[in-house]
């Protein structure tokens, strides 16, 4: 499975409903699953972003899909990064001519 970094921020109806954060979190970890996907690490942070998951999912299109889906909740504001573990970056480097 692909892993995706997703970087995410408070809209304003999302720190209106913070108290809600914590369903909503739950809500989000199913939808992944259910799309075949999954969350493997997720952290409330202090600083530029609110929070930031590590995920994993079936293919780009999925993850797209779960992101939209994300976004027009309204509650948070992503920026997502494909990102390649030592292994997978360590076979695209050997591919190099």
């Amino acid at each position: 499975m692909a892993t995706y970094i997703c970087l995410m921020k408070f809209t304003d109806q999302g720190i209106k409903e913070i108290k809600e954060a914590p369903e909503r979190i739950e809500k989000a970890f199913k939808t992944l699953e259910a799309m075949g996907g999954r969350i493997v690490e997720f952290y409330t942070t202090m600083g530029e972003y609110d929070y930031v998951a590590i995920a994993e999912g079936p293919s780009d299109e999925v993850a797209m899909t779960f992101l939209l889906g994300l976004g027009a909740a309204g509650n948070v504001r992503t920026t997502t990064l494909k990102a390649f573990n030592r292994e997978e970056f360590v076979k695209l480097v050997k591919r190099l001519p």
